[in-house]
């Protein structure tokens, strides 16, 4: 079957494979690629609307032990520019955010070995306690990972002691490439893996937890890694039906071991990896624009590309910042840039219902 089959195929709901995959990211022909992807998008969201969500991502520390190439975020412990946010420093972002109308945080760090799960814990407790409305959705595979191997105790304990605790979501972060090669090329060894990630997200949803999916791409991996880490997290959809949404966005160099070593993602390549994952992800109702890494005009033109929600206003973000790439966005911005594309702006909440 050739790229018109391939098409076509997309086009009518049929699911796509690998080899599929191939074909589409061989290909040049990105606009048809495009229009398939947003028949697709359009078929499973027949209303013509765009989702955002007002948030905020509250980064508790820079500390890392993991000390990713890929990231210009984080620091050793002990090192000057190092932190560890009290409760009283989040509280505060907190209450900020509920005044700018937000509904819930996205809430990770670098995986602080200090921290032990209760600690954890206590956090999410008090938070739950002072703002009992927030969606807390907190938490990545890696930072659940270091705590149970710490503490040696089986990751769906970790789980529900942070449910318990008023744990709501958790967030696709760590993802990165889900190939290991990749994985051990830019990050670490110690890092969890692709089999472990996609274990502790399977664990998540046996526990009733919904989470994202994302990928980090543009790290100078081959696009059968890229197919890899789309089926994989299919394939656990199949199983669990957990993810909530898929979430792609490209590599940001500046100020990382690894700038200057490939050339990374432009706005074609973003398009149509963006387009080819709504192609395949079937199953994931949501697929996510990402104007953060890509700026505002593209996050217009992705919903040309198949995403159907541009995530959050992003009323903090540090990560992708520290790798020189800074957007921001005021509500009002942000609905006059769906509105643009000829599409109706709704505002939603952490599981992508209306408010």
């Amino acid at each position: 079957m050739g790229i018109d089959g391939v098409l076509a195929k997309a086009r009518s709901g049929s699911r796509i494979d690998a080899h599929d995959l191939q074909l589409l990211f061989d290909s040049s022909r990105l606009i048809e690629i495009a229009q398939a992807a947003r028949e697709r998008r359009e078929s499973m969201h027949p209303e013509p609307e765009a989702s955002f969500i007002i948030d905020r991502n509250i980064n508790y520390t820079n500390v890392c032990v993991y000390r990713c190439r890929f990231c210009a975020f984080y620091r050793p412990e002990r090192h000057p520019e190092s932190y560890l946010l009290s409760f009283e420093q989040i509280a505060e972002k907190v209450e900020e955010t509920i005044a700018a109308g937000g509904t819930g945080i996205l809430l990770q760090g670098g995986v602080h070995p200090g921290l032990k799960l209760e600690d954890y814990a206590s956090l999410l407790r008090q938070l739950k306690a002072h703002f009992p409305s927030i969606h807390l959705h907190a938490f990545s595979a890696p930072e659940i990972w270091y705590v149970a191997k710490a503490e040696r105790r089986p990751i769906e304990e970790v789980l529900s002691a942070l449910i318990d605790a008023g744990l709501d979501s958790i967030p696709g972060g760590g993802a990165e490439i889900l190939e290991d090669q990749t994985r051990i090329r830019i990050s670490s060894r110690a890092k969890a893996p692709t089999a472990v990630w996609l274990d502790i997200h399977r664990k998540a949803h046996q526990l009733g937890l919904r989470t994202t999916a994302t990928m980090m791409f543009g790290v100078g991996e081959s696009t059968e890694a890229r197919i890899e880490h789309i089926l994989g997290i299919r394939s656990l959809q199949d199983e669990m039906g957990g993810f909530t949404a898929f979430i792609p966005w490209t590599f940001q160099e500046k100020d990382t071991a690894l700038e200057g070593l490939f050339e990374v993602s432009g706005g074609v390549d973003y398009l149509k990896t963006l387009a080819i994952s709504r192609l395949a992800l079937d199953n994931i109702e949501h697929v996510q624009g990402s104007w953060v890494t890509q700026g505002p005009k593209m996050g217009q033109v992705s919903l040309f590309f198949g995403a159907d929600d541009l995530g959050s206003i992003m009323l903090e973000e540090n990560v992708v910042a520290a790798a020189g790439t800074s957007y921001s966005m005021s509500r009002d911005q942000m609905v006059r840039m769906i509105e643009g594309t000829g599409l109706r702006a709704r505002q939603r909440r952490s599981l992508y219902d209306p408010m």
